[in-house]
């Protein structure tokens, strides 16, 4: 039986689009190759704490000196010989930094404490490592292979790793990604991923306390919402409805590391315990996909100094952060921020001390406690059309309006 064109055009991009479902609760997926050739493919969890997209690889970012791809660093020969060349990428200064899961498209350890990666804008930067995302300090990344089962590498173990959407096929043994919405005690609230304790983030995971004299251990999944009962204990509400109070461990209490909320729209938020007061975990209408972190580009956009001067071009703040997938760091009544730039629409400066961050989703931020924000900052460095190059200093900056990526 013959189908009508139309019938075919419907049943093609049926097969060949990709749907929400397809990206698995927006989790982190890849193939991974490993030293001895080996090929994994999977949900993957990354240093334990990392699975989503919206997740955050944190290292320090080395730029090279030349700044152009393929350009070398200093060479020293005697009497037409090479004695001595200096590697472009190990020729200049690093600074911390992180990127998102999602804008990365592959990522190739260099040594036992370097990874190149390419992201889906073509980019390649060099992340060191900084924190235990990058390098032998890694403690774990484990690959749910569709087809052999669950794998657990080390950092020596990998030769590449090819990021992409997931299939609807994908399937992970330890749950869906924790999301809720956290409020604070000051009463400011926060949506997205969850990360509880800078370490648990599936719903398989496990909140353990001493509930009187018996010690609980109860899987997130079965948690309607959690709440700081005091600096040594915290309320629980299952979704049964029972209510328990625990305590005694560094889950429930101000030994806590941290709780992180992952938002889409502005990048990853920090409370500690002092200053929490409850999450509420439900599952979200829809999940950031990897095929939505291809905007990454060039910062651009127009500063304005305070003599009323306006500067338009490509930008580099504070001599470092150049590119929408960056982020720029600092804090608001003890929470910590880093939000992807390409997510700000304007950057004002309200002292030596601090700035107004505004979102494109108009949300707004007073920021202080980073040289982003600062009179620590190294510089807004625009450079127009024409390639000229303007440096304006934090204390003749007044604000930036960014282009949306």
């Amino acid at each position: 039986m013959k189908l009508p064109l139309f019938s075919l055009l419907v049943l093609f991009f049926s097969v060949s689009l990709p749907t929400a479902a397809d990206d698995v609760d927006g989790r982190i997926y890849g193939r991974v190759i490993t030293d001895d050739g080996d090929v994994f493919e999977g949900i993957i969890r990354w240093d334990r704490n990392e699975a989503s997209w919206v997740d955050v690889l944190h290292g320090s970012k080395i730029t090279k000196r030349s700044g152009r791809k393929g350009q070398r660093g200093k060479r020293i020969e005697v009497f037409g010989v090479k004695v001595y060349e200096e590697d472009d990428w190990n020729s200049s200064s690093s600074r911390t930094s992180g990127i998102r899961f999602g804008h990365i498209q592959t990522l190739e350890p260099v040594d036992g404490n370097k990874a190149l990666l390419t992201l889906q804008s073509g980019e390649e930067i060099i992340f060191t490592n900084g924190s235990t995302d990058i390098g032998s300090d890694i403690r774990e990344i484990i690959v749910e292979d569709i087809d052999r089962g669950e794998v657990e590498l080390r950092w020596k173990d990998i030769e590449r790793i090819e990021f992409m959407q997931a299939p609807s096929s994908a399937y992970s043994e330890y749950g869906e990604r924790l999301y809720g919405t956290l409020t604070t005690r000051d009463g400011y609230e926060f949506t997205g991923f969850i990360c509880w304790d800078v370490d648990e983030v599936l719903t398989k995971d496990i909140l353990d306390g001493d509930d009187k004299d018996r010690r609980r251990k109860i899987r997130f999944g079965s948690i309607k919402s959690i709440g700081r009962n005091s600096s040594s204990s915290a309320y629980v509400i299952l979704n049964n409805g029972d209510e328990v109070v625990l305590r005694g461990t560094n889950d429930v209490n101000s030994s806590n590391s941290g709780i992180l909320v992952l938002d889409d729209a502005l990048g990853q938020i920090e409370i500690d315990w002092d200053d929490f007061e409850e999450v509420t975990f439900y599952t979200p209408d829809s999940v950031p996909r990897y095929i939505d972190f291809d905007y990454s580009s060039a910062l651009y956009g127009v500063v304005y100094s305070r003599d009323g001067e306006a500067f338009e071009g490509e930008i580099r703040w504070d001599d470092d952060e150049a590119s929408t997938w960056e982020l720029l760091n600092g804090s608001m009544h003890d929470i910590d921020f880093e939000i992807e730039f390409g997510k700000i629409n304007v950057i004002e400066r309200i002292s030596d001390r601090g700035a107004t961050v505004v979102l494109f989703d108009d949300r707004s931020f007073d920021l202080r406690d980073s040289n982003d924000v600062d009179e620590d900052n190294d510089g807004i460095y625009i450079i127009d059309n024409d390639g000229n190059e303007v440096r304006i200093s934090w204390r003749d900056f007044d604000r930036v309006e960014f282009d949306k990526p």
